[in-house]
């Protein structure tokens, strides 16, 4: 994995629950842990922009519920900063399910603007995208 080249704002915290912007067929994930995140004694981790997470499906099609996915967080509502000054911030948040944990999408089609650090990290998310912002 890529470095950062922003400031990211650490904005969901453990039992989230994250519309699903793919059409892989789950509707709403809910973030049990946090992929790589090292925190100090007594702190809940937390996931931002490009963070691979595990996490369960809450809603989607049917035989889809409760399936542990791996996904990437994409966009979020909290604002954050890049080295540039500029502060970034989306309508709304929303996630990728993976096929695998090397970063593979499973569905084959994104629904709005991804950030350009997800683009930067993970490049097979990218091809698929339609608008990086």
């Amino acid at each position: 994995m890529k470095a950062f080249t922003a400031n990211i704002t650490k904005a969901f915290n453990l039992e989230a629950k994250i519309p699903v912007c793919d059409n892989s067929g789950a509707k709403i994930i809910k973030i049990f842990s946090v992929k790589g995140l090292k925190t100090t004694k007594g702190k809940l981790p937390a996931a931002g922009i490009g963070d691979m997470v595990n996490a369960s499906i809450v809603k989607g099609k049917p035989g889809m519920k409760s399936q542990v996915v791996p996904a990437i967080i994409v966009r979020q509502r909290k604002e954050y900063k890049r080295l540039n000054g500029e502060r970034i911030k989306f309508e709304d948040n929303a996630a990728i399910i993976l096929k695998d944990e090397k970063g593979n999408p499973k569905g084959t089609i994104i629904k709005g603007a991804i950030a350009k650090e997800v683009a930067e990290r993970w490049p097979a998310i990218a091809k698929i995208a339609s608008v990086v912002a």
